[in-house]
């Protein structure tokens, strides 16, 4: 199987269950508090880990037990953290995040170490980009280094996938350019454009304008909306099920997009693939603990 590198963030997330979100001046009760572990790269990388993937994570953590706490969750998943840098004085990224009694989740992140990522790590480490075939992106880390990092890839002749979350105010257009895949959901598209998406079509068509290959835009319960170059458009269909946390459902789905390409699938079947792990990561609670095995993904490729 080719090899999936994922550079990107490491947090881990503060998560509380509340009856619903609270609005400006509202104060709420709620249960405990559960630390788990996440970041929109570490869970990708875990993701793809647990489907299977040769994976490495590339990224800054701090000298603390939180980092402690990721590390050992990517371990289990056999993800090789070994190239994570360790930021004296900084903390590991965190993320606040509260999930209501529909599934829905409100998050806020402190980058931490995960904000001292720089073009220069990437440079002095670019001998992990030449060793890998799929390369994963978010945007939770500095958006010149993701820049620096798509770029080389691209260079290099790899396959670049970026996950555009969280959407910066100022879009990096050359980073569009370096970019095989993009997988936006439904409001990131809009924020890319600067304008709502009322046609999946028409926005998807925009975004290849600016010189992406393949756009994907997750659409929830409705699926996913491919528009590639190669492969055309299609409408993916997810089957509906009971939603319990959609925390990582949309890094779940990206990593196992990477995986079922690692593994030469076409695009149309690796985003089947992707809305079938989506589904089942839905039903459960948690970031990386809701992420299946490649046994629980019933799949026929």
């Amino acid at each position: 199987m080719k090899k999936i590198l994922v550079i990107g963030s490491l947090n881990v997330d503060m998560v509380v269950n509340v009856p619903h979100m609270p609005v400006a001046g509202e104060t709420i009760l709620a249960g405990n508090m559960e630390l788990v572990p996440g970041g929109k790269g570490a869970n990708q990388a875990y993701a793809a880990g647990r489907l299977g993937a040769c994976v490495t994570i590339f990224g800054a953590v701090g000298a603390d037990s939180y980092a402690d706490i990721e590390k050992k969750s990517l371990a289990s998943a056999g993800v090789d953290t070994s190239h994570l840098l360790v930021r004296e004085g900084k903390s590991t990224g965190l993320a606040w995040i509260t999930v209501n009694d529909e599934g829905d989740n409100s998050i806020v992140v402190i980058p931490g170490a995960n904000a001292t990522l720089t073009e220069r790590d990437i440079t002095d480490n670019e001998s992990l980009l030449r060793d890998c075939d799929i390369l994963l992106c978010q945007l939770e880390i500095p958006l010149k280094t993701v820049v620096r990092a798509a770029k080389l890839a691209k260079e290099f002749g790899k396959t670049v996938v970026l996950d555009p979350a969280p959407v910066p105010r100022e879009f990096p257009e050359e980073l569009f350019s370096y970019v095989d895949i993009i997988k936006p959901n439904e409001t990131e598209a809009a924020q890319l454009l600067g304008q709502p998406v009322k046609n999946y079509e028409e926005a998807s068509d925009k975004l290849r304008a600016k010189g992406v290959k393949n756009v994907l835009i997750t659409l929830g319960p409705k699926g996913a909306y491919i528009n590639s170059e190669t492969e055309g458009k299609h409408l993916i269909p997810v089957r509906p099920v009971s939603v319990v946390d959609t925390t990582a459902a949309g890094d779940s789905f990206t990593a196992a997009l990477a995986v079922r390409l690692a593994a030469g699938s076409s695009l149309v079947q690796a985003v089947r693939y992707a809305n079938e792990v989506a589904t089942i990561v839905v039903t459960r609670k948690g970031a990386q603990t809701s992420i299946p095995s490649a046994d629980e993904v019933p799949f026929d490729d």
